[in-house]
């Protein structure tokens, strides 16, 4: 790819957290994980523009002040909402009509008109900030389900004004047809993607089932296995498998601070086997269905009693959300459970953390743990599967992964197991704990060696090539200075 190429990355949130201190002053802090963390080697290398949400109900008096300092320090574009907007819009319509229907859970799905039409209506105002800034030539990648109409607005918009590309990354699971089925709005999110010159997905699986969807909701369309066509349009239809930078994990294990770290904690837990759960508390992840087989492990194998703990990190998430409220208090009450059925004087079984963990904690966590436990019931990709084996050059531990996250489809060395199937995944636990160490550094080589090939930088390069190269469709641009 051209380096000298201008991209315009779009996502739902800026690459930086601004929060508001006591004195009314705004404080700017780079975000440490997900697209921005993904991004982040891409950003050093090439032309970036970044539009984003604030995140925060920012008084008309102070954007020009937000705006001037996040273009300063990190070239981005903050899309303000006010804060009633914001609620409906992404507490309303993302989380809890769009996130359950895209993980193929109807049951946890609730509709609200007013929902609807402030997804519609932000989605416009996303392209009421980015339009100015378009220039002939560029890329434009516009990321995930909150922003699922945004490149049928901006191709309506531009169309005979800019000649562009527009590009498009699906971060969860597509749905099911079932699913799919139900959505809302599911004809303009499919004239929407059929705007884009390159939709992405992590998985092959993904991506069929995008084209199958597309398909089956618009009759006009017609598919072969790599694109769609629509109205005279033609639409690249791939899977890009994201990964993460395992350089910066493995220069933060080796720190004296985190080898501190793990020391302390490996003579806390001195003759005792770790299991690690790290999550965010949400109802894909499958925490429950975990909790269950580590029990029913205990019943089944009593020679672990007292010889195996389960650390289970659970990062607080859309805490204004009823169903997670709900599924904190189901996750609590069973900890207690299971510790107070299995703990003796000098043993807890499940160590458990409701909080965000620093990235320093985070790694040592990985590197001392002998198991990695991943029991999503539905994912997108799920990078803690990543995360953990780039921290464990040393120990070379087991990766216990869920067959129904994407990862399963590239670690060959990880044990699949299926979380609603309790008894096997207690018995598959029991196997990554006592796996011989032949075969144990050998699945962990495989796992080791995907991780280290398919990198974030990697993934976003991968993407921008192949938008790059699919063949300009646009209109000829206006010639009379109308812009």
């Amino acid at each position: 790819m051209d380096d000298d190429c201008r991209v315009l990355v779009v996502a739902n949130r800026l690459p930086m957290t601004i929060t508001v201190q006591d004195d009314g002053t705004f404080n700017y802090q780079m975000s440490s994980g997900g697209l921005a963390s993904s991004l982040h080697g891409l950003q050093e290398k090439m032309k970036f523009q970044w539009f984003g949400w604030p995140g925060i109900d920012v008084h008309r008096s102070d954007r020009d002040t937000i705006s001037h300092e996040v273009a300063e320090r990190c070239k981005a574009v903050p899309v303000f909402l006010s804060k009633e907007t914001a609620s409906n819009y992404y507490t309303g319509f993302c989380n809890q009509v769009l996130w359950p229907l895209l993980h193929n859970m109807p049951e946890k799905a609730l509709f609200n008109s007013k929902w609807l039409a402030k997804y519609r209506e932000v989605n416009e105002i996303f392209a009421d900030y980015i339009v100015p800034h378009v220039e002939n030539g560029d890329l434009i990648w516009i990321h995930d389900y909150q922003l699922l109409l945004l490149p049928g607005i901006l191709r309506e918009r531009l169309e005979k004004r800019k000649v562009i590309r527009i590009g498009f990354f699906l971060h969860t699971p597509f749905p099911r047809e079932d699913s799919f089925a139900i959505l809302p709005l599911r004809e303009e999110i499919c004239n929407s993607i059929l705007s884009c010159d390159l939709v992405g997905l992590h998985i092959k699986d993904y991506a069929d089932r995008l084209i199958s969807g597309c398909e089956a909701v618009l009759e006009e369309v017609h598919c072969s296995p790599h694109d769609l066509h629509y109205h005279g349009r033609k639409v690249m239809v791939e899977h890009f498998a994201i990964g993460i930078d395992p350089d910066s994990f493995r220069e933060t294990v080796n720190t004296a601070g985190v080898q501190s770290q793990i020391s302390l904690s490996e003579r806390s837990f001195a003759g005792r086997k770790i299991i690690l759960g790290v999550d965010r508390l949400d109802y894909i992840k499958g925490m429950p269905q975990r909790l269950a087989a580590f029990d029913k492990l205990l019943d089944d194998f009593p020679e672990w009693v007292g010889k195996v703990v389960l650390i289970q990190v659970a990062v607080p998430s859309r805490t204004d959300v009823l169903e997670y409220a709900k599924l904190r208090d189901a996750v609590e009450r069973q900890v207690g459970r299971i510790n107070g059925k299995h703990s003796r004087i000098d043993y807890t079984p499940i160590h458990y953390m409701y909080k965000s963990v620093p990235f320093e904690e985070l790694c040592a966590l990985y590197a001392m743990a002998d198991v990695c436990f991943i029991s999503s019931i539905q994912d997108g990709m799920n990078l803690v599967s990543y995360e953990y084996v780039a921290c464990q050059q040393d120990r070379k531990g087991v990766l216990l992964l869920s067959q129904y996250t994407g990862a399963a489809k590239m670690l060959p060395g990880a044990l699949i197991t299926n979380p609603w199937d309790t008894p096997r995944c207690a018995e598959a636990i029991n196997e990554a704990l006592t796996l011989p160490a032949a075969e144990r550094i050998k699945k962990y080589d495989e796992c080791a060696k995907v991780v280290n090939k398919y990198t974030s930088i990697r993934w976003g390069r991968s993407f921008l090539n192949a938008l790059e190269s699919t063949p300009l469709q646009n209109r000829t641009p206006r010639s009379d200075g109308v812009h």
